[in-house]
């Protein structure tokens, strides 16, 4: 990809174009009070004709800060064009902090990036001025040894498209890239901390098609994850918090902490675990959600084996403080504090839905209800297919009709396709141990 250089004028041209206009000016100054208004006026319209034949092209100029800030178009910018390195780049930087995975690839100093976008061509150049340390504004402040900016050159005439629509797309794109490298990171409370949170990476492999869930679930499910992900304008026009709220109930074994881990590998979501056993008061409540971060889900498993959610209990003539009230609780879910931050999840599981205060229930604190059943046989197939690797076997008929007799968790079925790498062994190992189940109901 190249510029076009047939509209441009050879060398020759405009050196000899260049000596006239200075040879211009300098009869303009000369005769300034010589010549009539209107004949100035005159020179000076055809002086810029000139001028903008000879130089058609404009330099949008985008330094690395502003001030003291950093300048998020730079940042975009630097990032979008790591994805343009064409065979012809000649030299290109790599980088990798400790917690990404893969390798972060930017243009380094003085290198062209070429684009064509919408049918426009537009050049790219990344400059580097070294900074004198004794002009310093501010030598409490660590030093920057050199000063990065990026030049970006098309034509006049595309001014509006560049300044509406590239840069915008840039911008886009740029988030769209982050959300793709980012590493999902697992949250626990920990208040030897700082910041009452320590984290892992996840590196959990569950994901959507590897899921043991009712196919209809799962679609609904994906589908309400996009929805509530692209409504950012709909929650601010309305006025509410950019949040959703899901309760994950059923039997232990069924799947509802890998479905958070999913939901989280889908979304590139963190995760925050929060035990309310851990939490000593309400105000600890509120700096935990203070400290998580947008675009994370926060988990509060086994709610109603945490919290008996009364105020106070009497015990043994007096009167015992909870940890977490019933008020703080609801408050931290939909109150105030929770409207601090965006993209927020919160998921609540429990194995025994009816032990929860109906206060608890209703929408805008719990949104969506999914409950974790027993495995059925399409979750079964999809185990199969995890674990050892095939789509059909002659004793999947039998295995289909033991589940419309018994109830067995996916976590259970996990547990026999695991005994054998063999898919015979493994597969009658479960037969047999539903059929003991049978037996035994």
């Amino acid at each position: 990809m190249a510029f076009s250089h047939e509209s441009l004028p050879s060398p020759a041209a405009i050196l000899s174009a260049a000596t006239s206009i200075t040879a211009t000016i300098v009869l303009i100054r000369t005769l300034n009070d010589l010549v009539p208004g209107e004949f100035q006026n005159y020179f000076l319209s055809r002086f810029r004709k000139l001028s903008s034949f000879l130089f058609p092209h404009l330099t949008v100029v985008i330094e690395e800060f502003d001030g003291l800030t950093l300048n998020k178009l730079y940042e975009a910018a630097n990032l979008y064009l790591g994805t343009k390195i064409s065979p012809s780049t000649q030299r290109i930087k790599v980088s990798k902090c400790e917690k990404d995975q893969e390798f972060a690839v930017t243009v380094d100093k003085n290198q062209e990036i070429l684009e064509s976008f919408e049918g426009v061509e537009l050049k790219w150049i990344l400059h580097c001025t070294p900074v004198n340390q004794h002009s310093h504004a501010d030598m409490r402040l660590k030093p920057r040894s050199e000063l990065r900016y990026l030049e970006l050159s098309f034509h006049k005439k595309h001014k509006e498209m560049v300044l509406e629509t590239y840069l915008p797309h840039i911008l886009k794109k740029a988030k769209e890239i982050r959300d793709e490298m980012r590493v999902v990171r697992l949250h626990t409370v920990d208040y030897a901390g700082t910041d009452y949170w320590s984290s892992v990476a996840l590196n959990h492999p569950a994901t959507f098609d590897t899921l043991a869930m009712d196919p209809e679930k799962k679609k609904e499910l994906i589908e309400d994850l996009d929805r509530f992900i692209s409504r950012k304008d709909y929650y601010r026009r309305v006025g509410k918090a950019w949040k959703r709220g899901y309760l994950f109930h059923g039997p232990p074994g069924t799947g509802k902490s890998s479905l958070v881990a999913t939901m989280a590998n889908y979304l590139r979501f963190d995760i925050y675990d929060l035990h309310l056993a851990q939490v000593q008061c309400d105000s600890d409540l509120r700096r935990l959600l203070i400290g998580s971060a947008n675009r994370s889900i926060l988990v509060i498993e086994d709610i109603d084996c945490n919290v008996g959610l009364k105020s106070r209990e009497y015990h043994d003539g007096e009167f015992e403080d909870d940890k977490i009230t019933l008020s703080g609780l609801l408050n931290f879910v939909d109150g105030l504090w929770s409207s601090r931050g965006d993209e927020r999840i919160i998921v609540f599981t429990t194995n025994h839905k009816d032990r929860l205060d109906p206060a608890m229930l209703r929408p805008g604190r719990m949104d969506v209800q999914i409950e974790m059943s027993y495995c059925t046989f399409s979750g079964f197939k999809t185990l199969a297919h995890n674990y050892l690797k095939i789509e059909e076997h002659n004793l999947f008929g039998e295995i289909e009709e033991l589940l419309l007799k018994v109830q067995a968790t996916p976590a259970e079925i996990a547990g026999e396709l695991m005994t054998s790498d063999n898919a015979n062994t493994a597969l009658q190992s479960l037969v047999t141990h539903l059929q003991m189940k049978e037996n035994n109901s």
